[in-house]
């Protein structure tokens, strides 16, 4: 517990220091003189603990700390501080209103006196024990119903439609059989008798008209064994 307290301690103190500012009085256009609104200029800023207030002047001017009746009166007899050389750096270390005038005479009254009101610097909570939170008994889960589930039917599908196969055309061969044209002889003419006896036209051979119906014998077997192929 006491380290978590120092802890806390120098942490403060380091966000103080991080957070600390210098306030150059009167600036950065005027400064402590008579010229200067320095009531205006305090109106606008807000110190808190840990800034620091300098004060640049010169040789005929001086600080005087004061209290809140000295300061309303100007009065110079019971000053709390005097800061008589440039600069003077004056360190706001606590919370609270604090007065400042200019100790020759007649400035006060000509305007050179500042009233500063010094914040509070914030500071992190103390850490207090925690606490284990609390955990409320676990209600019992149940389980959710499940519904029985549909038996799911496989789509029927239709046999595939058999497609006819296309009509096969049977080849009609027929037979050609040779055809011979027999020559035949001019005629003889019947104003000239012909010294040579009338010849004949050739008959064509048993063996060349067995080979041309062997030929178409073969060619209508060929044919017919083509048509039973193509059947098949």
């Amino acid at each position: 517990m006491l380290r978590a307290q120092m802890s806390l301690a120098v942490t403060a103190l380091l966000i103080q220091l991080g957070m600390a500012a210098n306030y150059t009085v009167g600036g950065p256009n005027g400064g402590w003189d008579t010229s200067s609104n320095l009531q205006t200029w305090a109106s606008a800023q807000t110190f808190i603990v840990g800034d620091n207030l300098i004060f640049q002047f010169t040789p005929n001017h001086d600080v005087l700390e004061v209290s809140k009746a000295d300061y309303d009166s100007c009065s110079t007899s019971n000053p709390t501080q005097t800061y008589s050389s440039s600069p003077a750096v004056i360190p706001l270390s606590s919370p609270g209103k604090r007065c400042f005038i200019c100790g020759m005479a007649g400035h006060c009254s000509q305007g050179m006196k500042i009233e500063l009101d010094t914040l509070a610097s914030s500071s992190p909570p103390s850490a207090s024990p925690s606490s284990p939170p609390t955990s409320s008994p676990a209600s019992p889960v149940t389980p959710p119903t499940s519904s029985p589930a549909s038996p799911v039917t496989a789509p029927t599908s239709s046999p595939p439609l058999e497609t006819p196969p296309p009509p096969k055309s049977t080849p009609t061969i027929s037979p050609s059989s040779p055809s011979t044209t027999p020559t035949s002889s001019p005629a003889p003419s019947s104003d000239v008798p012909s010294a040579e006896p009338p010849t004949s036209s050739p008959r064509p051979s048993p063996s060349s008209a067995h080979k041309g119906s062997f030929e178409g014998s073969l060619i209508m077997g060929l044919g017919l064994m083509m048509t039973i192929l193509l059947a098949l």
